[in-house]
């Protein structure tokens, strides 16, 4: 948002958490009243974030989970994120194999807080809905999964790790 005159403050950011980048930069136009052309912000953001790859870090706790987890029960990521930015994600994190099935953006019309995701997930793994677990780290993806009728655990961000 800099690079536009803006901010986004970082609280806004994980309360939005879960939201394809498209609808994002549609909500801070209506919100600020700035009119970002949508795609090129998109891009610009994305672009962003594949420099910034070798920085991510595991949600230590999760990724414990998903070790502990594959290869005794299927595993699936459904991301509101970009086919690209995920993939390059899990690569950097070294654990895409782990996964039996990545649902990004591209792959539904309603993203999160609709279960869409969630659901396409568990089909492309062959587990029914009730049978799942979620791991959310957005009250959007939170939503998603309650309308899915999946169970979810909460995985604090940033700014509530580490506290009570």
């Amino acid at each position: 948002m800099a690079d536009f005159g803006g901010t986004y403050p970082e609280a806004l950011f994980y309360e939005w958490g879960g939201r394809p980048t498209g609808v994002i930069v549609e909500l801070l136009n209506e919100r600020y009243g700035t009119a970002l052309d949508v795609a090129a912000t998109v891009r610009r953001k994305e672009d962003y974030y594949l420099q910034m790859v070798p920085e991510v870090v595991p949600v230590e706790a999760v990724l414990a989970v998903v070790k502990r987890c594959h290869g005794v029960v299927p595993l699936a990521v459904a991301s509101g994120g970009h086919r690209e930015l995920v993939e390059a994600t899990l690569d950097a994190l070294g654990i895409r194999d782990f996964f039996a099935a990545v649902v990004c953006a591209e792959d539904y019309d309603r993203g999160k807080p609709h279960p869409d995701p969630f659901l396409l997930a568990a089909r492309l793994i062959g587990v029914a809905a009730e049978e799942c677990v979620v791991f959310e780290d957005s009250p959007t993806g939170i939503a998603a999964a309650e309308a899915a009728g999946m169970a979810w655990v909460y995985v604090p961000g940033p700014l509530e790790r580490g506290r009570d």
